[in-house]
């Protein structure tokens, strides 16, 4: 079989631009493919904190002061590639300073719909100018959810096209990208008026994630059981309706993870490695956590970690109740990183001056210490509301780190709840998202916890599991194929 030709769009790429899981997700897919030999490209817009992270951006000559149009607004910008770090694969950065001048990947400025029609846009013209036909056309999100549209419509005389098929990938339904209904004719849609969304339009509003589940040939997220919940309108945020009617062209597919940075045994970031098969490093890292955070504690004395965004996604509002009670009837230290909501960093450092020399907070985030945590404690705290897939169940498993976790998304389909009778499971799985099912969760996990057999025999369970992207990206490549006619 030839290689497919796929064409990634994007807003974040993990190390050159990421705020969470979206940036990680899309490196390790993209690398993945470029492994297994496919013509994989990835398109992103040139932030300015991008440059001064030190990458050999080389200039693209055929990508120099190209001009585009949006609308009736003329835009001109220019691509620099450097290669995907551990790949072959290019990466081309969309250079355009008219739009991309301030700090920050997102902004909530006059001109956030421009910034990412450009990226569309430009991604398109940058194949045009390649005379590089995709197979496939995968874009992420809200941010690029308007490329299929666009490649309908403002590229469709174009019969370089004529042949690409659309993948638009749901990393979190929370976030739609919805502006008022004069972008429309600013973004160059105007002519085409009757493919967008006519409640929209009766709304005077534009939604380019709403555009991109209706006009994508298929729609993929990020975990199985996620795929079912966006369907309820109590997952769907309001796009439930007509993801029920692409229902039929919707795929759940687990994120993988990069073991590259996350695996205890050759992890760079820890002064202790260990594995599956020796846990002794293990013991040493919870050791140096506690040392590192002004704790003490015996081998005995169960540590719990968070590492977190603080937002009410993750389900902190189920820690005011629960957390505070745990700590009053369990000799347990609590160690907790993150940022986020005023309210939720000040209950933290609220929990942290009620139990001195219990919980420590630090407030933001710190990438090594994120690994430190991983592998120093003993169990991982993650009761989200809703989680498309999550990434720190993943690697607690991998740390040997069993997580306490609410049945939802990416969570339910990775977590298998433990059994003390049956003695199978890899971490502690609570339903129903209340203060009362996160204290059962986290109490049967610290009762277990004082059980060293039946806890190694969790750890090396979870340890054992496979979810990289060598695994999880093949059923990508095989939607991919099919897609394309079989390629």
């Amino acid at each position: 079989m030839r290689p497919l030709a796929i064409c990634e769009v994007t807003a974040e790429a993990a190390p050159f631009a990421k705020t969470g899981g979206l940036g990680d997700a899309v490196a390790g897919l993209t690398r993945m493919l470029g492994a297994a030999e496919q013509d994989v490209r990835l398109f992103l817009p040139l932030y300015p904190a991008i440059w001064r992270q030190g990458h050999d951006l080389v200039p693209v000559d055929f990508l120099r002061d190209v001009t585009i149009w949006l609308g009736t607004r003329e835009l001109r910008f220019s691509a620099y590639t450097t290669p995907l770090p551990a790949s072959d694969v290019a990466v081309y950065f969309l250079h355009c300073p008219a739009l991309f001048h301030q700090d920050g990947i997102y902004t909530a400025g006059w001109d956030e719909h421009y910034r990412f029609a450009f990226l569309s846009v430009a991604a398109l013209t940058c194949c045009q100018r390649m005379g590089w036909a995709p197979d496939i056309l995968h874009v992420h999100d809200w941010h690029a959810a308007l490329t299929p549209l666009y490649a309908r419509t403002l590229f469709a005389w174009d019969r370089l096209f004529a042949a690409t098929r659309s993948v638009l990938t749901l990393h979190n339904l929370g976030h739609h990208g919805v502006f008022g209904g004069h972008t429309i004719g600013e973004l160059g849609l105007e002519p085409y008026r009757g493919l967008l969304p006519p409640e929209d339009l009766a709304a005077d509003q534009l939604s380019f994630l709403k555009n991109g589940i209706r006009h994508a040939d298929l729609l993929t997220t990020v975990s199985e059981t996620y795929a079912r919940e966006i369907l309820t309108p109590e997952g769907g945020f309001g796009l439930d309706g007509l993801l029920r009617e692409r229902a039929a062209s919707l795929v759940g597919i687990v994120n993988g993870i990069d073991y590259g940075d996350w695996d205890p045994r050759h992890d760079p970031h820890l002064p202790h490695h260990y594995g599956a098969t020796d846990l002794a490093g293990k013991a040493r890292m919870k050791r140096a956590l506690l040392e590192r955070v002004g704790m003490e504690a015996g081998d005995e004395v169960p540590v719990v970690g968070m590492v977190s965004r603080l937002v009410e996604q993750k389900g902190i509002d189920l820690c005011f109740e629960s957390l505070p009670a745990q700590l009053g009837r369990h000799d347990f230290r609590l160690v907790v990183l993150g940022s986020g909501e005023a309210r939720y960093e000040a209950f933290f450092h609220a929990l942290q001056a009620t139990f001195p020399g219990r919980v420590w907070f630090y407030r933001g985030y710190h990438e090594p210490l994120a690994h430190w945590i991983e592998a120093g404690a003993d169990i991982f705290l993650m009761p989200s509301r809703y989680e498309p897939c999550g990434l720190n169940q993943l690697y607690s498993l991998r740390y040997g780190t069993p997580p306490v976790v609410r049945r939802t998304g990416g969570l339910a389909d990775t977590v298998e709840p433990y059994s003390w009778e049956a003695g199978t499971g890899t971490g502690f799985v609570f339903a129903d998202y209340t203060a009362a099912g996160l204290a059962w969760a986290l109490d049967y996990a610290l009762t277990t916890f004082a059980h060293p057999e039946a806890w190694r025999g969790l750890q090396r369970r979870g340890m054992a599991l496979d979810f990289s992207w060598e695994r999880q990206g093949r059923a990508y490549l095989e939607l991919f194929r099919n897609l394309a006619g079989g390629a």
